[in-house]
Order: C-alpha cells, then structure tokens, then sequence
C-alpha cells in the first residue's frame, strides 16, 4: 500500500544518513574537548614557568608580618583556636576569614619557609588563568581567543603584585571564587534549580570571605547574561546551538536579588572593619571633590597601564588636591571617547562587557571611598582587567576573521604574529617586575625611582635598611618619610624606634607619643607601646614602662619585643619566674638567639641549670659566635 511503503521509506533514510553524521559530530566534540583540556594545562605550565623565580622570593616588610610572620594566630597553624578567631577576627581592616585559613595552612604545611606560601599563591593564580579559559570557551565556543585571553591575564606585568606579594593572597584566592561563581551560574542557566542556585550562592560567600571586593558579582553575572549567555529576552537573540532559555530583563533581575543581599551585607560588614581598623580616610582629609578627581584619573591611568605597563609599584601616594584641572579633564575625556566606541559598536557583545566589567568592578577599590593612602594599586586591576582582556582577545579574533575573508591568509599571520610578540614582550616586563620583589631594599629602591614624594617606599626602605643593619643609611629614610608627611605614623614610629637605640630616650619618647596621637592602627600602636616601654624601662621609671608594655599586648598579643622587655624589666625586679615565661614566649613566637639567652639567665638564676643549658645551646645553634651566651653555658660546666 503506498502509505505502507511512505511509512517503510522514512525511518529508512536516517537510518542510513545520520548515523555517519552523529559519529563524525561526536568526533568533533571529542576533538574539541581534547584540544580544551590539553590547551588548559598549557596555560597552567606556561604560567607556572614564566612565575617561577617567585618561590625563591623572601617574605616583604609590607604586611607579610601582619599576615604571616608576626601573627600568632596565623603562626599556630590551622587548629581550633586559629579557624575561631579568623571567623570572627577584622584584623587588617577587613573580614575575610578564608585568607586567613589559607595562610593558616600554608604555615601548617610549610612553617615560615616563604617558598611554600609563595608556591600557593603560584599555584592559585595559575588555577585562575585555567578558570577563565575554561569559562570563555564553554560560554563562546571559542578556544583561540578564549586562550589569547587568559594568555594575558596570565602574563601582563601588572598582576605581578597579586602574586608575588604573600599578603596578597586574599586577591588571588578571592578571584579564584569569583570564577568558579561565573561556572556555578554558567550551569545553573543551563538548568535552572535551587540547589545550583545554592551552589552559585555559596561560591560567592566563599569570594567574600576571601576579599570583599567581590560584591560586585551580582551586577557582573547581569552582564554576562547580556554576552555571551544572551539570556536576557529581546536583547539578541539566542546563541546557535544554545539550549539556555531567554528570561525577562526583570526576571532576570529580582533572580540576583538574594546574591545582592550578600553584597550589602559584605559591605557593612567591611565598613565597620575599615573604620574600627582605622584604614577608612576621613572626608576631611579627603573631600568628595578630591576623590572624584583621583577615581577619574586613576580609571586613565589603569587604560594607560594596561597598554604600557611601565613604573609599576606597590603604592602609588595619593595626590589629594594637587591634581591639576587639566590632567583630570583629559582623563575624563579619554573615558567618554572609550565608552562612546563602545557604544557604536555595541553589536559585538563582548565589547560592551568587558567595558563595563571594568568600570563596574573597578567601583569598590577606585577611591570614592577612601581607604588607606594609596591613589591607586596593581593589585586592584586583577579582576577589573579581565574585561580588558577579553576586549583585546575576542576583537583581535574578529580582526582575523575580516582579513582572512578579505586578503587572505597573509594579513592574519601578520596579525597572530603581531599577537605572539605581544605576549613575548608582557612576559619578558613581567619577569623584570618579579625580579624587583626579590628582597625588601630591591622592592623599595625602585618604588622610590618611579613614584614621586612617596613616603611609605621611604617607611619600607628605611625598614630594610635596619634589618640590614645599616641604621644611619635608614634614618635618613624616616626623617624624609617624615618631612614628606609629617602626619605619618610610621615614620615617627621608626624615628622613635631609631633615637631609642641611640640612647636619645626623652626624644624617643616624643616621637613615639606622637604616634600614639596620629593613627588608629593596632599594628603601629602595639610596636609604639613596646618601644615606649623600653624607653621608660631605659629611664628608669618602672611604672610607665609596664603600663605601655601591657598595653601593647593589649592591642596584639604576637608583639615579641613587648614580651622581652616585660621579661626584662621583670627580672630586675626580682620577679624570675614569670620573667623566664615571658622569655620563653618570645623564643616559641620568635626564635632569636638573644630571647634563648634572656631565657637561659633567667632559668640559670633559679637554679634550674638543665633548662638554661638547653636554652644557651638554642642561642649558640642560631649564632654559634655568640660570647655571653658561650660563657654563660661555660660558666655551668665549670659550676
């Protein structure tokens, strides 16, 4: 019957064609997924290698010992007491409780050995670069420029701070969140589900904890809804092949709302942190005039950094109100010019993306709310640059695209060439930037060389210079600090610090009131009070001195030369046992051949010449030329 035949005929016909079809498309994918995976662990090695000196870096004198080496709590390792206090803890002007586990481990892992904490932010940096490779080519279907992009967040100079700086791991490792938020949300649009939507929540508490910066999440995934998912209804139409359902710009929006909420939340909670910390600038120091000023200036000189990265430091001193008319105006018109670009050319999706991804991310950081001293940082670029990135990357794709439909394949070679010298270029600055973070005084001298009145380079320089055992050299540091501004705390603090040692004790103590007066800070305070103490002890009025030793143990319970000289002073008054516990402190917090010997004086007193034995035997293995220690074992064989 001819209907029996029609219906013979059609299952007849895929039967034979598809089949063929289905297996060279399932080939295809396989092929792609491959080429993906391989791509991926290129990225990670490429930036692994071209990163490597970093592992052979110290730890710096700018908030390493805050983070790391001189807090106690961080010290421990990762145990009860540590996991409680990071939860709860504002330390550092900030909540983020997931940086300070991770350098809990790393201590658990590697002690204070920076290799091992300069390997883990390596390591999450290069995770990231994977991140974002991963992400571009499963939302674009684009594995060229998706790597071309991650090429360049990989290897442009000014990421080198995010990295090679340890107590910048809060950048890396909230930035690692932050990407894997994007994946959540990626696969919770493919299928929409409270529990994916869950998983998208807590990536983004994760970030949080991590660094604040990350509120802007919410307003981020809006874009990417906008390109390259194109969920928003309306707006473009579906990507091909796409099985992402298109949603109401308001759907769309109230579906952000509680990831919102976690961003208002993040951001009191930050707020409060800042102030009590004292890091959040007075609007009378700062006027809503001149922070607008700096945020339009500092968004031109990002652009310009991202196209020369040249004279990259880790502070850039804020200008207050010496900003000239003229230097901001054509900062704002180089903005208006972009976005008008931008604008014209809104059809390719990715331009207006990455645009407003970096004007919008770069808000919490750009200065509009004060916070610390700097103008601007390279840190703060890290995720705000990715929209940069990706501009460069998937514009440079379209370019050859045109041209090979155009002139053939002469014009796109000379164009992927252009591209490969790009890249050899960023990775050969990159590598001169790491280079300059290989010790303190290297960092210093060149901040000094490519940044004008900067007193925190002459702060940090001078503080080198002191470790290094060139006081004079460092003085001279401090004093400029301090001539440049003479608010600073911290060069008052180590001016004081100086003249205590030069046995100039009334102006040692001057200098150190002043600080007690001009900043909020626990850190600078505790080492204020520690050395306030020892210049009473010194002159000898017993009672002050023990009142400013107590009140910086008040303020941080990890200030070593509070311990000592509270042992010291102790010991004069007769008081050996707890004096010999102070000592003993020091030692466990800071091992210095000068605490086992205090210590070993202290146990040889009272008679306890096993345990002082041990202790000057401590001393010796640290500094095995150290006399009185030398004697004073001597001394108790000979007993």
């Amino acid at each position: 019957m001819p209907g029996q035949a029609a219906c013979a005929r059609i299952p007849s016909v895929p039967a034979v064609s598809a089949q063929p079809a289905l297996k060279k498309e399932a080939r295809l994918f396989a092929s792609a997924e491959k080429q993906t995976t391989v791509t991926a662990l290129l990225l990670v090695v490429i930036t692994m290698a071209v990163y490597n000196p970093v592992v052979s870096h110290p730890f710096v004198n700018y908030d390493d010992d805050r983070y790391v080496t001189a807090n106690p709590h961080v010290r421990a390792g990762l145990g009860g007491d540590t996991l409680r206090w990071a939860i709860t803890s504002t330390d550092q002007a900030n909540w983020h409780p997931l940086t300070w586990i991770s350098h809990a481990l790393d201590v658990q892992l590697f002690r204070l050995n920076p290799a091992g904490h300069h390997f883990t932010s390596l390591l999450i940096h290069s995770g990231n670069v994977a991140l974002l490779f991963l992400l571009l080519v499963w939302g674009t279907g684009q594995i060229a420029p998706s790597a071309l992009a991650a090429l360049l967040f990989a290897l442009h100079p000014i990421n080198v701070e995010s990295v090679a700086w340890v107590a910048e791991r809060k950048n890396v490792l909230c930035t690692f969140f932050f990407l894997l938020s994007l994946g959540a949300y990626g696969w919770y649009a493919k299928t929409p589900g409270w529990r994916r939507y869950l998983l998208v929540a807590v990536c983004f508490i994760a970030a949080l904890a991590s660094k604040p910066m990350a509120i802007t999440l919410p307003f981020v995934l809006m874009l990417v809804d906008g390109w390259p998912l194109r969920r928003i209804r309306g707006w473009s139409p579906p990507a091909a092949g796409s099985s992402l359902e298109q949603k109401s710009l308001s759907f769309l929006i109230l579906e952000k709302l509680p990831l919102l909420l976690l961003s208002v939340g993040s951001a009191a909670i930050t707020i409060v942190a800042q102030q009590s910390g004292g890091a959040m600038r007075a609007a009378t120091q700062f006027s809503l005039e001149v922070r607008l000023a700096n945020a339009v200036h500092s968004y031109a000189l990002y652009l310009w950094k991202f196209v020369w990265p040249a004279a990259l430091a880790p502070m850039y001193p804020h200008p207050g109100n010496t900003l000239g008319g003229a230097s901001v105006a054509v900062s704002a018109l180089a903005l208006v010019v972009v976005s008008a670009l931008v604008f014209a050319a809104r059809r390719n999706g990715y331009l207006a993306v990455g645009w407003i991804w970096f004007l919008g991310t770069m808000v919490p950081v750009i200065g509009l709310i004060q916070v610390g001293d700097q103008a601007m940082a390279d840190r703060y670029a890290y995720i705000p640059f990715l929209g940069l990135f990706v501009i460069f990357a998937f514009g440079l794709a379209d370019a050859l695209r045109q041209v090979s439909s155009e002139s053939g394949k002469r014009e796109s070679i000379k164009i992927a060439s252009v591209a490969l010298v790009l890249l050899c270029a960023l990775t050969l600055v990159t590598r001169t930037q790491l280079s300059y973070w290989q010790n303190n005084e290297t960092l210093w001298r060149h901040t000094l060389a490519v940044t004008d009145r900067n007193f925190i380079a002459q702060d940090n320089l001078g503080g080198a210079l002191l470790l290094a055992g060139k006081t004079e050299e460092a003085a001279t540091h401090f004093y400029a600090a301090a001539q440049i501004n003479p608010l600073d705390p911290m060069s008052h603090g180590n001016i004081g610090a100086f003249l205590l040692e030069q046995g100039q004790l009334p102006r040692a103590i001057d200098e150190l009131k002043r600080v007690t007066q001009l900043t909020a800070d626990r850190g600078l305070l505790a080492g204020a009070y520690a050395n306030l103490g020892t210049a009473y002890r010194e002159s000898g009025d017993l009672t002050n001195a023990r009142q400013n030793y107590e009140e910086s143990l008040r303020l941080n319970a990890g200030q070593t030369n509070a311990w000592l000289g509270m042992g010291i002073l102790l010991e004069q008054q007769g008081d050996l046992q707890p004096a010999a516990l102070d000592f003993a402190r020091v030692a466990e917090l800071q091992p210095t051949p000068e605490a086992f010997f205090l210590l070993g004086r202290a146990l040889a007193q009272m008679d306890r010449k096993s345990e002082a034995r041990v202790a000057f035997e401590n001393a010796l293995k640290l500094q095995p030329g150290f006399a009185g220690a030398q004697a004073a074992l001597d001394s108790l064989g000979s007993k």
